[in-house]
């Protein structure tokens, strides 16, 4: 048995083979790597390790059930969701594996990941990542040729150690509980992003930590957080070590990895409230309301 399992699922995922290769270089412990190829391979391909586990599915499955799938294969007593742009610390994974407790899930700190730029091949203009742009920035340029400039760098500033989500259970960050959090190695959050995310195997399946029933994508980051504080646990950020997230939010080529209609967002998010502010899930010990009671003040839950 290893310590860990990192599981990537990937679909038009085009920094998929930096971030296995970032891993295998910054890994310390007995970890190993499962990627899921969710309806197509990885361009560029990855190279062959020992350390990593390839699945391929044809047509796509989702990202929960990729994940599920590649937590099936593991036989690591841990593992740890990771999306295919994520750049990492030396020695991150045996941060985690040694302060982790029963019952905890554990992230480290989260970096913003500046991954690349664009060049102009005409007049060396430099600007930061986002979608394939169609000419130059230079609006004295009428360039139309671009090359990415690989930078793999993360950018320390904003530091993100509190999360939290809204009455629609959505994702927020939360500055104002950081400064709440004092300055401990091990800190709670209320709620997380999705990104990077380790717990026990065992817990994993135990709370069906990625119920496919939200369908492909959405409401992980509350999900996680929910079952694992509305069951016992603790929801940890270890500022020891961090990881570094490129956000694919501008559209275009730069946009979400899997198609996303607003009526699978919506779909999700139903079934979160259902589960949450209905207080359904059956494996819960504590409700919502114990939850909010913990982090108060929580900004639109306790405005008044």
């Amino acid at each position: 048995m290893s310590d860990l399992s990192i599981l990537i699922p990937a679909r038009n995922e085009m920094f998929l083979r930096k971030t296995v290769e970032n891993i295998l270089e910054n890994i310390r412990a007995d970890t190993n790597i499962i990627v899921v190829m969710d309806g197509q391979w990885a361009d560029p391909p990855l190279r062959q390790h020992e350390r990593v586990t390839v699945l391929h599915f044809p047509e796509s499955i989702g990202q929960r059930a990729a994940t599920n799938m590649a937590a099936r294969v593991s036989t690591a007593k841990y593992v740890a969701k990771c999306d295919a742009h994520c750049s990492f610390d030396e020695g991150f994974d045996q941060v985690l594996l040694d302060d982790i407790q029963e019952g905890w899930t554990i992230l480290p700190k989260m970096y913003n990941l500046h991954a690349f730029d664009w060049v102009c091949q005409k007049c060396d203009e430099r600007w930061y990542q986002g979608p394939t742009p169609e000419k130059c920035r230079n609006e004295d340029c009428d360039s139309t040729e671009f090359e990415r400039d690989i930078l793999w760098r993360h950018k320390t500033n904003p530091t993100t150690t509190a999360m939290r989500f809204d009455r629609n259970l959505k994702f927020q960050y939360w500055s104002g509980y950081k400064s709440r959090q004092g300055d401990a190695d091990l800190v709670e959050t209320m709620s997380i992003l999705g990104a990077f995310w380790m717990c026990s195997r065992e817990m994993y399946f135990r709370l069906n930590m990625c119920d496919e029933g939200h369908g492909s994508w959405g409401q992980m980051g509350t999900e996680v957080a929910c079952k694992t504080w509305l069951s016992g646990g603790r929801l940890i950020v270890d500022k020891k070590t961090w990881f570094a997230h490129m956000f694919r939010t501008q559209g275009g080529d730069f946009g979400f990895p899997y198609k996303l209609k607003g009526s699978d967002v919506r779909k999700a998010r139903r079934y979160s409230k259902d589960l949450w502010i209905n207080n359904k899930w059956e494996h819960a010990v504590y409700d919502l309301d114990w939850l909010l009671d913990k982090f108060k003040p929580v900004p639109d839950w306790h405005d008044d």
